[in-house]
């Protein structure tokens, strides 16, 4: 077992290396898309929208449904992207902890 002096050192250095990606989850962006590209939906690191892309083609003023169903559509597709991406820095930061599967850092 490692003494509490390695203990508490590894543990600082976890939290650096966990500001350090949420600085830099902060500051992506992830384009989720659906309809071959006719609807884009932009999230930033945070989950958030921050931008929709319509093709012009799409918009009609008798299809509102279909055009509802697919920024949803690209709205998840943007967020399951997001969360891969949050999911692999938070492995980078945890991997040599062996932290039970399903334990989410930050608490």
């Amino acid at each position: 077992m490692k003494n509490m002096g390695d203990i508490m050192k590894a543990a600082q250095q976890m939290q650096t290396k966990m500001a350090e990606a949420q600085t830099r989850l902060k500051a992506m962006e992830v384009e989720g898309q659906s309809g071959a590209g006719a609807v884009r939906v932009t999230l930033n690191g945070e989950g958030r929208a921050v931008r929709v892309g319509l093709d012009a083609s799409i918009v009609a003023p008798d299809d509102i449904g279909m055009l509802e169903d697919l920024l949803v559509a690209a709205f998840n597709d943007a967020k399951g992207k997001m969360d891969a991406k949050v999911a692999q820095e938070m492995q980078s930061v945890t991997g040599g902890l062996g932290l039970p599967p399903g334990l989410k850092l930050p608490f």
